[in-house]
């Protein structure tokens, strides 16, 4: 992947240079970006004078931009030394996906039982366009759809406090779900629970749904847990040439 920070500077996705008063929030988005593909990885410094350069802002709406990224835990603002990506560490992972698995199953059961049959078509229907990233390898999409596939799980369960209480957890671990498909068995293995899962949607089996859905959130861990074992005994100079 080519390094982001070294390109030429720019435009907004629009085409039109970032404009107030929005501009904090569109810095961050693009951020963001950059980290979940990761572009910017665990560790890294934030380089604010090529970052002002390549999108044409001052300093001062970058740094309101990483302090959103820093409320989301994805930087930390370190006092006189700048801001750096955040490291993921196994423990905080293996910590917060169980717990966000259990919340996953729960929206299934609940969503079973209470979309509509609108609700479930819309995620049927999404489950389709999965494959269809997959085949043309197109993995941001194929993230923004599988996240859209599961808010609407989570809305059709139309339980506010689980609503809540999963925002939280899954704040903790955003990153982390978007590079656990980098190989293609992977990629490939959660399509087949998400086809499982809308499926049963369909059906409306409620406890089959909550299964899957936990079962699929428990071997995206694993392969969250794999992949950064994989790295580590390669080390740093070798983890560069690989996803």
């Amino acid at each position: 992947m080519t390094d982001p920070l070294s390109s030429p500077r720019q435009p907004a996705p629009d085409g039109q240079p970032f404009a107030r008063p929005a501009l904090a929030v569109q810095l961050s988005d693009a951020l963001r970006e950059l980290i979940l593909e990761g572009a910017l990885k665990g560790g890294d410094k934030i380089r604010e004078k090529e970052l002002t350069e390549r999108f044409g802002v001052s300093r001062t709406p970058l740094r309101e931009a990483l302090k959103i990224l820093a409320s989301d835990g994805l930087v930390e603002l370190i006092p006189n030394r700048g801001a750096i990506v955040s490291e993921q560490s196994p423990e905080e992972l293996q910590d917060a996906f169980p717990v966000l698995a259990a919340l996953e199953g729960l929206a299934g059961r609940l969503a079973a039982e209470r979309a509509t049959d609108a609700e479930i078509d819309r995620i049927v229907q999404m489950t389709g366009d999965l494959r269809a990233t997959l085949e043309r390898a197109q993995r941001p999409a194929y993230f923004e759809i599988n996240q859209k596939i599961h808010a609407a799980i989570l809305a059709a369960g139309r339980c506010e406090t689980l609503l809540k209480t999963h925002a939280t957890i899954a704040s903790r671990v955003h990153r982390a779900r978007y590079q656990a498909n980098l190989t293609r068995t992977r990629w490939e293995a959660a399509l087949d629970e998400h086809e499982r899962i809308a499926d049963a949607l369909r059906a409306r089996d409620a406890d089959r749904v909550g299964k899957l859905l936990e079962a699929h959130m428990i071997a995206k861990l694993a392969a969250i847990l794999n992949a950064m074992s994989s790295k580590a005994a390669r080390g740093p100079e070798d983890s560069a040439d690989h996803p």
